[in-house]
């Protein structure tokens, strides 16, 4: 049965069933194959952005891939998301901004931060990737299970609000990465020498020491260890800027 022929929660468990087991390659392929155009990828440029970008750019080079431009990002992102974007010949890079009004109503001095940080991952990630992906019926994660926390039961294909996402990576733990990027000699972040395996926004990420989690660095001293974009939420809109997530 084709894929719109279905609802929407029963036509991710069932591609879920048929793909869980799948190497991430055949996961985009079936995204690409349920979506065409109606499918983006999701990317932050970090610390393992480099696998899923060149995994999806040898299916579907001008995928549209969204990119949220925080304001708060280190530089070194910023030229990762230039070296990759070239490296791979990736055609319709989307830099996805802070609406001003959002950001002069709620965050005018830039140091919402400081005081609480889902309001700021809020008006700074979530609206715009919300504003962003209504044009979209899917979307490719970079999430996988080895990250711990509640992508511990991540699925491979979910259904989320209005869309359905794609996580060809869940299976993949470490080796598996360092093994694809070894293989494809694709550049590492510059950061990741420096001990960030797992980069955001500067005032919210920190090194880790060895042995810790690989987002230990992520909100560190907080009980937060997302920034919303992948939690469940009702009712969240361009005009609900001022609540966290």
């Amino acid at each position: 049965m084709a894929f719109d022929q279905l609802e929407r929660p029963t036509a991710a468990a069932f591609l879920d069933a048929e793909l869980r087991d799948a190497h991430p390659t055949t996961i985009i392929e079936a995204a690409v194959a349920a979506f065409g155009d109606r499918l983006a990828l999701v990317s932050s440029f970090g610390a393992e952005s480099a696998v899923l970008l060149h995994l999806a750019a040898q299916v579907k080079k001008d995928i549209p891939v969204l990119f949220l431009d925080t304001g708060m990002l280190f530089g070194q992102t910023l030229d990762y998301r230039k070296q990759l974007t070239q490296r791979l010949g990736l055609t319709d890079v989307r830099d996805l901004r802070p609406r001003f009004q959002d950001l002069a109503v709620t965050d005018p001095d830039a140091n919402l931060w400081k005081t609480d940080t889902d309001a700021c991952c809020n008006i700074r990630k979530v609206i715009p990737l919300d504003l962003a992906l209504e044009g979209f019926d899917g979307w490719l994660t970079g999430r996988k299970r080895f990250h711990g926390g509640d992508r511990l039961r991540l699925a491979v294909v979910e259904q989320a609000e209005q869309q359905v996402k794609f996580n060809p990576l869940a299976n993949w733990g470490k080796e598996e990465l360092d093994a694809y990027v070894a293989e494809h000699d694709l550049p590492a972040h510059p950061l990741v020498a420096q001990g960030f395996p797992s980069i955001g926004c500067w005032p919210c990420t920190s090194p880790v020491e060895p042995g810790q989690d690989v987002r230990a660095g992520r909100w560190a001293g907080q009980d937060k260890t997302e920034c919303g974009i992948h939690v469940a939420r009702a009712n969240v809109s361009p005009t609900n800027v001022g609540g966290g997530i």
